[in-house]
């Protein structure tokens, strides 16, 4: 019997992507490995069931039962996991930081379960990695979503009116989604500025046509992120944040570490000195924030300056969103999948990095 892959319909709240797409069905079936979706998984996305060849369709209780493989975006309800077939595989982002009850409920139906967000940051791993692909879809939403909230014209115009120069807009943080945001800004004709405390993110800022702004601190760490600042470095930071804030009409921030709150950077001393009118949109606001003033899912107004924290920008853009997840899974299914059976190699790091539960022990230090 060849290998069935499965994925149900994303139930989290405004999810609309989907973790298998008519691209990825047809490379798993070149595979000889049969996909089986509950009706209607796709259509949120872009989808429907009849853009999908050669896959079977099934109420979610069957294909749950059915399923030797079950590939997801987000966590699905805990409820789930109960009716899952007994030893099969999960493959997707399963949000394993302070999730002890769901850990346990993957372990009480022996599940061996992969938690992509785990992956190491290494060349081999990036066309596994759903938080670089993810965060590139976060990154240009919230730039769009600055510009439609913003007060003002993003590039400079000459009109018969006379001229209206170029919004400032600052980018914090030159991760992934913030470089896609500094690209956003330039395409979208504003004059584009980022900053990181890592001083090796110069290049990339530049490179994108964007002005680095070097406040004086650096804070290189490792796998891809930020060291923790000292309390000396944050506070020369922030005086020199708070004075260069006042000259800038947007700001998007993208500071965030996988399981840890997000760091807070802008504080509310900060916001009081930028000018009425200016705009804060904040991309780490699922992890709390980077402003003391960012309330999750909400619009905040503070003295003339409005902060928005959007959640889940990459379900926004589902298609293109789940088509760059679909290719993510489909790739780490590869390390998976040898010669038409399940065989995880638990010795290569992918793998074993990325575990959550191994036939039901929990293997997560988190």
């Amino acid at each position: 019997m060849p290998i069935t892959v499965a994925a149900l319909r994303e139930t989290a709240d405004g999810e609309r992507r989907v973790a298998i797409t008519p691209e990825v069905a047809k490379k798993l079936r070149g595979k000889d490995v049969r996909v089986l979706l509950e009706r209607g998984a796709g259509a949120a996305a872009g989808f429907p069931d009849n853009s999908y060849a050669d896959v079977e369709f099934a109420d979610a209780d069957s294909v749950l039962a059915q399923a030797d493989v079950f590939t997801c975006v987000l966590p699905p309800d805990d409820s789930v996991w109960a009716r899952l077939r007994e030893g099969a595989i999960v493959v997707g982002q399963l949000r394993p930081y302070g999730a002890t009850a769901r850990i346990e409920a993957m372990g009480r139906r022996r599940l061996t379960a992969f938690a992509l967000e785990l992956l190491p940051r290494t060349t081999r791993a990036q066309a596994m990695d759903v938080l670089s692909s993810q965060a590139a879809v976060a990154g240009y939403r919230a730039m769009l979503i600055a510009a439609e909230a913003s007060p003002k014209f993003f590039p400079m115009l000459t009109t018969a009116a006379g001229t209206i120069r170029p919004s400032r807009v600052l980018v914090i943080g030159a991760g992934v989604a913030g470089l896609q945001a500094i690209a956003t800004a330039r395409r979208l004709g504003a004059q584009t500025e980022g900053y990181d405390v890592r001083p090796e993110t110069r290049e990339q800022i530049e490179s994108l046509g964007a002005k680095f702004i070097d406040l004086g601190v650096s804070a290189a760490g490792s796998g891809g992120y930020a060291r923790e600042l000292t309390a000396e470095e944050r506070a020369a930071q922030q005086q020199a944040l708070a004075e260069h804030l006042k000259s800038v009409d947007v700001v998007v921030t993208t500071a965030a570490v996988p399981g840890r709150p997000s760091p807070k950077i802008l504080t509310r001393a900060m916001v009081d000195g930028m000018k009425p009118g200016a705009l804060i949109v904040d991309l780490a606001a699922e992890g709390g924030g980077n402003s003391e003033l960012t309330q999750p899912g909400q619009r905040v107004e503070h003295q003339g300056v409005v902060i928005l924290g959007p959640l889940n920008l990459p379900a926004g853009a589902p298609l293109h969103a789940s088509e760059m997840i679909a290719r993510n899974v489909y790739n780490f299914l590869e390390l998976l999948i040898q010669g038409g059976t399940l065989a995880p190699d638990f010795n290569d790091e992918l793998v074993a990095k990325s575990c959550v539960t191994r036939n039901g022990e929990s293997s997560f230090q988190g």
